[in-house]
């Protein structure tokens, strides 16, 4: 092949796709997988690719895969180039008309059912012509996705700001704690390239079985948590991770974890069992205690534990303006929930 010849072909999308996703996995069946694609043409494409560059990306064993040291190179390129051509059909689609198009939300599971008819009803009625497509996962394949194209926007819990002018409180936020939200937990991300925008903050209150001393209390201190048996969410969740820093903060040096449970809903039934008690967000109390039957809640004395919720954006995305108008429509929205509203300049 003359060098002339290897100029004028040009590798196609589908190969840098293939390729992208084997240097990714490093296995030909889950990258297939990955993408969509089947094996014996994701192996044609990379092939293709090979011959069209003329150089060895891949090296292939019957036990593993190996990128060669040019395709350890040429992976970054690829990869980049993908994502250059993601962000101009994303730039295209927001350019031709506002809210239109496929739309791919990513929610975390302690918010998804609590949060998603609001937000499913403002879309249906704001935006019809939005094709919404909503990803429940955890926290941190949200954002591997927000950071790989793969989803636009992220619904999840955040760290709030120490410190901050107080946000603007809700209609029904009597019902919550009247202050600014005390030494709220989420996590602080800190990634390169992830815009937040603020929705709302929320208390966190304990669920106790019905029989429970401190069952109804309005004024708990914090203190309590200490000796409590604290049931918890399995590893990989956020809110696990929110409760355990309560914890920690009300001076608990840990939280043996001898039962943990998958999702909200199990976590409360084991409450309702006698197994322990547990912490549960404002937004998550009425569904989850009302299918469990019979149980109680306490509030937690003034600043109370509590978390942020926001969403979440590529920095600089082409449909910004898009999301942060959805924010705003979502704080209107919410403001009838027991959370306290963050200003769109928080």
């Amino acid at each position: 092949m003359t060098v002339g010849n290897r100029r004028r072909r040009q590798p196609s999308l589908a190969q840098l796709r293939a390729f992208s996703a084997v240097a990714e996995h490093l296995h030909f069946r889950d990258a297939a997988a990955a993408i969509g694609m089947s094996q014996p043409a994701l192996s044609g494409a990379v092939s293709a690719l090979e011959e069209t560059l003329g150089v060895t990306l891949v090296e292939r064993t019957t036990r593993k895969v190996m990128l060669s040291p040019a395709g350890e190179r040429l992976s970054v390129r690829a990869k980049a180039v993908l994502e250059d051509v993601g962000a101009l059909i994303e730039e295209a689609e927001a350019l031709r008309a506002p809210f239109t198009g496929v739309f791919r939300l990513g929610v975390i599971p302690t918010v998804a059912p609590y949060l998603l008819p609001t937000v499913l009803r403002q879309v249906r009625a704001r935006y019809p012509h939005l094709d919404l497509q909503v990803h429940e996962e955890q926290t941190a394949s949200l954002l591997e996705g927000l950071a790989a194209g793969r989803l636009d926007l992220l619904l999840l819990a955040v760290s709030p700001p120490a410190a901050k002018d107080p946000p603007v409180a809700s209609a029904s936020s009597a019902a919550a704690s009247p202050a600014a939200g005390g030494s709220g937990r989420g996590h602080s991300y800190g990634t390169p390239g992830v815009t937040e925008m603020p929705l709302f903050d929320e208390d966190f209150v304990l669920v106790t079985p019905p029989d429970h001393p401190l069952g109804g209390r309005v004024r708990l201190p914090r203190a309590v948590l200490r000796e409590l048996n604290l049931l918890l969410l399995d590893e990989g969740h956020c809110l696990r991770d929110q409760a355990l820093d309560i914890c920690r903060e009300a001076g608990r040096a840990g939280v043996a974890a001898t039962t943990t449970a998958a999702g909200l809903s199990t976590l409360v039934q084991l409450v309702a069992g006698g197994l322990g008690v547990t912490l549960l967000p404002r937004t998550a109390v009425e569904v989850e205690t009302s299918r469990a039957g019979r149980l109680r809640t306490a509030c937690f004395t003034d600043p109370a534990p509590s978390r942020r919720i926001a969403l979440a954006m590529r920095t600089g995305a082409a449909r910004a303006a898009e999301y942060e108008e959805l924010a705003a429509a979502l704080r209107e929205a919410m403001a009838d929930l027991p959370v306290r509203i963050v200003p769109d300049a928080a």
